[in-house]
C-alpha cells in the first residue's frame, strides 16, 4: 500500500537548517512494524504519526528508525508546521497526547511552543565516566555532569569553550554503550560564550549519532542552567547543528512560582515545509 509522509524542518534558523523530521497522518490502522518501516524508510532521527485522541486534539507517536519514543521535540514542531501548511490550524492552543502524557502546544505568529514535563533531576556523574566517549579535559569541571529529563533522560555534559565544542572527537560506540549503561537517551554537551549557548546532541543508542537540533535535550538543559548556573532568562536561546551544517535555533521558556521552583517548560521554535513523499509499505498481517 502507499502512504503520503510530509517532511518539515524543525528549529529552524532564519527559514535554513534545522532538524528534519517524518510526519504521517494515520488515516488507516498502521501496525508497529509498518510506523518502523517507514521511520527506516525515510531515515530521519524522528518520525511522528499523528491520529485522532480521545484526550487531547491530536495522538502523537514517534518512531526512529530503530524503535518508538515517548517524546520528540522537533518532530512535534515539525508535525505542527505541517498542520500549518495544510491550513488545519485555527487555533493558538491544543493539546497532545503523548507516551509523556497530554502536552499543550501554543503557536504565536510562526513560532511553535511545546510543553515538556516538570525537570526531573537526577544522578551527577564524574567526568571519569566519559574517558572513553571523548577528549575529558574538554569538560569544565566548574560544573556538575547530570542527568536531567523533561520527558527524555539525557545526560547534560559542560565543555569549557566553543572551539573546543566543535572539535570535540566522539566515540559513537563508547558513547553507546554508556548511554546504555546510564539508561538514557543520549549525551547533550554545551558551552556558554558571552549570551549564547551552543550545543551538540549524541544519540547513537537510538541510530543517531549527532543531531542538529533537539527539543527535549534543551528543554532539560535551560532548566539545568537555571538550577546549577543560577542562569535566568525570560527565553533561553540555544543553538545547535553548526557540526552538521544544519545551524538551528532552539528557544526555551521556563515559568516558575513564587518560591522560584520551576512550574512549566515550553520548548519552541520555527519550522518549514520541505517536501511530501509517497512511500511503499509492506501489508503485515
Amino acid at each position: 500500500m502507499k502512504q503520503t509522509v510530509y517532511v518539515a524542518s524543525a528549529f529552524s534558523k532564519d527559514h535554513k537548517g534545522g532538524n528534519k523530521a517524518g510526519v504521517v497522518f494515520i488515516e488507516y490502522p498502521l501496525t508497529i512494524a509498518q510506523k518502523m518501516a517507514i521511520a527506516k524508510q525515510l531515515g530521519y532521527a524522528e518520525t511522528a504519526f499523528i491520529s485522532e485522541s480521545n484526550i487531547a486534539d491530536y495522538k502523537l507517536e514517534y518512531f526512529t528508525p530503530k524503535e518508538t519514543v515517548d517524546l520528540c521535540g522537533h518532530a512535534t514542531i515539525a508535525s505542527f508546521t505541517i498542520l500549518m501548511h495544510l491550513n488545519k490550524l485555527f487555533r493558538n492552543r491544543y493539546t497532545i497526547e503523548t507516551n509523556s502524557g497530554v502536552l499543550t502546544i501554543t503557536i504565536k505568529d510562526d513560532t511553535i511552543f511545546m510543553e515538556q514535563n516538570k525537570p526531573i533531576f537526577y544522578d551527577v556523574l564524574s567526568p571519569t565516566a566519559f574517558i572513553d566517549c571523548f577528549d575529558i579535559e574538554d569538560i569544565d569541571t566548574n560544573y556538575p555532569i547530570q542527568i536531567v529529563s523533561t520527558g527524555l533522560k539525557d545526560i547534560l555534559i559542560p565543555i569549557k569553550t566553543e572551539t573546543q565544542l566543535h572539535a570535540l572527537k566522539p566515540n559513537f560506540d563508547k558513547i553507546k554503550e554508556t548511554s546504555k549503561h546510564y539508561k538514557v537517551v543520549g549525551m547533550h554537551l554545551y558551552t556558554v560564550n558571552d549570551d549564547r549557548i551552543i550545543c551538540r546532541n549524541f544519540a547513537p543508542l537510538y541510530d543517531i549519532n549527532e543531531e542538529a537540533a533537539t527539543g527535549t535535550s534543551n528543554g532539560a538543559l535551560a532548566c539545568y542552567l537555571y538550577e546549577q548556573h543560577s542562569l535566568q532568562k525570560d527565553v533561553y536561546v540555544f543553538e545547535q547543528g553548526y557540526s552538521l551544517d544544519s545551524s538551528s535555533e532552539i528557544l526555551v521558556k521556563l515559568s516558575t512560582n513564587s518560591e522560584k521552583d520551576i512550574e512549566k517548560v515550553f520548548v519552541g521554535g520555527k519550522g518549514y515545509y520541505c517536501e511530501t513523499k509517497c512511500l511503499t509499505v509492506e501489508d503485515h498481517e
